[in-house]
This record gives structure tokens, C-alpha cells and sequence, in this order.
């Protein structure tokens, strides 16, 4: 926090002027310091570019079986989506939601199911009673 007597105090620094106060005559003036707004992404950033620096940040390596014509910006939906199925549902629901997923073109299904078991315990799928890959291959189906 600033204080100033009266008189004016500018600060010219490239074209924008900061630290303005204007007083009158025998008047004290208080100032406190605004924050400025956090940087917006410049639209110089293509969205390639933005979605490369989305999963630097995410530390994580995205599903494999996407479909190629799905956009980049839902390429991290469909792996949150995905992550969030094996996670919390069974093995029927998991290949049912699948074989769904790849009818509205969201993934591709890999031909061998132990390709795609492999996948799905990257992805968290547990590997307990009831999710090992021979009830996974009984469901599985392209």
C-alpha cells in the first residue's frame, strides 16, 4: 500500500501508464496495488500446439485404441471416459460400453482381446477375481 501527498504521480512504461494518482491540495490519498488478470493463451497458439502442452500436463500417456477421426480436443474426453469405465464397472458392462463407444466411432477395438485386456489394465482395470482375461475374452467381442 502506497501513500501519497497531493500533486500527481504517473508512470509511463511502454504506452500503458501505472501507478497514477491524481490529489487535490492538502488531501492524502491511499493506494492499494490491483492485481492484474492471469495471462489469456494467445491465439497464436494453434490448437495442435494446445493440446501437446495439455498432455505434457497430464503426465500420462492417452489411450491407444482412439479413433482416428475423433477431434484432438476430445481425444482426453474419450481417455477420461474410458479410465472412468474400467475403473468402476464390471467386465460385461466394460466390453458393452465398448462395443458402443466403437459404433459411434469414439474408439477402434483391436481384433486379439488380449491386446485390448492389456490396454484397459494400463488404462486401472483391476486384475482381481472376475476381471482376469479369460472372463474379459468370454464378453469381448469386435
Amino acid at each position: 500500500m502506497n501513500h501519497y501527498e497531493a500533486g500527481s504521480n504517473c508512470q509511463v512504461f511502454n504506452g500503458a501508464i501505472t501507478n497514477c494518482v491524481f490529489a487535490m491540495p492538502g488531501s492524502n490519498v491511499t493506494q492499494q496495488a490491483v492485481p492484474s488478470p492471469p495471462a489469456a493463451p494467445s491465439p497464436e497458439t494453434s490448437s495442435g500446439e494446445q493440446a501437446r502442452l495439455r498432455e505434457e500436463e497430464r503426465d500420462e500417456e492417452l489411450f491407444h485404441f482412439i479413433h482416428p477421426a475423433v477431434q484432438r480436443e476430445q481425444e482426453w474426453a474419450i481417455h477420461d471416459e474410458v479410465k472412468h469405465l474400467v475403473v468402476r464397472h464390471s467386465i460385461q458392462d466394460i466390453c458393452q460400453y465398448l462395443q458402443q463407444m466403437a459404433s459411434e466411432m469414439k474408439i477402434l477395438l483391436p481384433l486379439m482381446p488380449s491386446v485390448a485386456y492389456a490396454e484397459l489394465v494400463r488404462m486401472g482395470m483391476p486384475q482381481r477375481v472376475g476381471y482376469n482375461e479369460n472372463t474379459f475374452r468370454k464378453y469381448y467381442s469386435r
